[in-house]
């Protein structure tokens, strides 16, 4: 008998594929080699797919979430979009809080899940009565039959990619790795994976890429505009000890790496593109030996408007030139 249908769909969550990206940076032969996972390549399109489906199926095993129940949380998007996507495949309602930096692409796939909305103004710490975080805990404390996953302070955010996607990377790459680089926004992410890359070689070098106006790397945090990195909850998500160094981006720098990254053929969201930016970075420290794996977490399909388009933010004079001359000859 066939599988049931949520069961066939949720079970292709994992698996992505490592390539090599090196020609995104033009190297030599006897350079370092760096490789991309392709998170993209999940069913609901990031890999928030991974830790969501994890606390879901935690939920559900303790009794946190039952049949009939709602799911709410807080989220720049993919989370939120990974949750949507698990709710409407197991027949749960779904309510999301984003902030108002969040993607016109975002909130609409959200909707298109059949997920209930709310876009929250943009604050510059999560602990503002009227950022996302706060209005989604304030909707939580309404209802009955509930469940939050919190991302930011759920233990098994972390212990899903410690369990799945460590194990599944270090198979992946025979154990031949010498730098991990990773966006941190929950941290779930980055801790996870570290953990057990550390745990099979200490001398893996975990590189975190942050937000440069988040909490943890601006000592005047403030709003920002790249979506899925960005550490403005410290909680005990954060293994800092696992990082070997954290790498504050600015905004402008992951969507104009975004951009040239996509006229190279990977059309990538701007947490990847400040992924990348640092790897470019580590250049000049690597030797033709080390293999540094990058963590690209979703598509620039998701910021076509954002990133991508004419009206883009940080586009300087030159680039919107050659965007217009791009459009005109087709």
């Amino acid at each position: 008998m066939a599988e049931p249908s949520s069961n066939a769909v949720l079970s292709q969550v994992g698996n992505t594929p490592l390539v090599n990206l090196n020609f995104l940076f033009d190297l030599p032969e006897n350079g370092p080699t760096f490789l991309g996972k392709l998170e993209y390549l999940n069913p609901g399109g990031s890999i928030k797919d991974r830790a969501a489906l994890y606390m879901i199926e935690d939920a559900e095993k303790r009794g946190l979430l039952r049949p009939g129940g709602t799911i709410i949380e807080a989220s720049s998007g993919n989370q939120g979009i990974a949750l949507a996507m698990i709710g409407a495949l197991k027949g749960y309602k779904v309510i999301i809080t984003v902030p108002k930096h969040t993607s016109s692409e975002k909130v609409a796939t959200l909707r298109a899940y059949g997920a209930e909305v709310h876009v929250c103004r943009d604050t510059d710490t999560l602990e503002h009565p009227e950022s996302y975080h706060s209005v989604a805990r304030g909707i939580f404390e309404k209802h009955a039959n509930a469940f939050m996953p919190n991302q930011y302070f759920n233990t098994k955010n972390p212990e899903a990619h410690y369990r799945t996607t460590g194990p599944e990377l270090w198979k992946q790459i025979e154990g031949k790795m010498t730098h991990f680089i990773s966006g941190m926004g929950s941290c779930g992410t980055i801790s996870g994976i570290a953990q057990y890359l550390k745990e099979q070689n200490p001398k893996i070098t975990v590189h975190g890429v942050d937000s440069a106006n988040s909490l943890l790397s601006s000592d005047e945090p403030k709003s920002y505009e790249t979506e899925g990195i960005g550490v403005d909850v410290i909680s005990e998500n954060l293994r800092r000890d696992l990082i070997d160094e954290i790498h504050p981006v600015e905004d402008r720098d992951a969507f104009q790496t975004a951009r040239r990254i996509a006229h190279k053929g990977l059309l990538l969201g701007p947490s990847s593109g400040a992924v990348l930016h640092v790897a470019h970075n580590l250049l000049s420290q690597l030797t033709s030996s080390d293999i540094a794996v990058c963590i690209l977490a979703d598509s620039g399909r998701a910021y076509l408007g954002k990133v991508f388009s004419n009206n883009a933010l940080f586009r300087n004079d030159e680039e919107v030139a050659l965007f217009e001359k791009s459009v005109v000859n087709g």
